[in-house]
């Protein structure tokens, strides 16, 4: 009620999840609990090309309790220490951390840095079809940012 230009509608999880994979640019925000939440994260990180580059964030919108930042995919066990894991959602995730606390341009330089990185380079990890590594690529992001 204090926010009527902002639309939403409510939907059964079943039909969301089909809608994520049919019209996934339909969406810009989800609202879901923390099971539903945690598959359409990475369904929608999947569907986007790779699970490695979703961030993610459990906010408390009215301020009272701390909120989280993280990458979609968690620490991935399976491929955890050989350097080969995207470190995009992790980053991602920290700039979503100092847009919320009202760090707006240092925000915004890390997602122009990631927009870069992707836009005018050939690094890519392994997950997006390339060969670098963890710190190559965070490297190139730095030197980017």
């Amino acid at each position: 009620a204090s926010f009527p230009q902002v639309a939403w509608d409510q939907e059964h999880i079943d039909a969301l999840v089909a809608k994520f994979v049919l019209e996934p640019a339909r969406f810009d925000v989800v609202v879901a609990s923390n099971l539903f939440g945690d598959i359409l994260s990475d369904l929608a990180a999947a569907v986007a090309g790779s699970i490695g580059i979703a961030p993610a964030a459990n906010l408390n919108p009215e301020r009272d309790f701390p909120s989280m930042f993280e990458p979609v995919h968690g620490s991935a066990p399976d491929i955890a220490g050989q350097g080969i894991a995207n470190p995009l959602g992790a980053i991602w995730s920290a700039a979503m951390m100092l847009d919320h606390l009202g760090h707006l341009a240092a925000a915004r330089d890390i997602t122009d840095a990631i927009a870069s990185v992707l836009a005018k380079t050939d690094v890519r990890t392994r997950d997006l079809g390339g060969t670098s590594t963890t710190a190559e690529f965070t490297d190139q992001l730095i030197e980017l940012l």
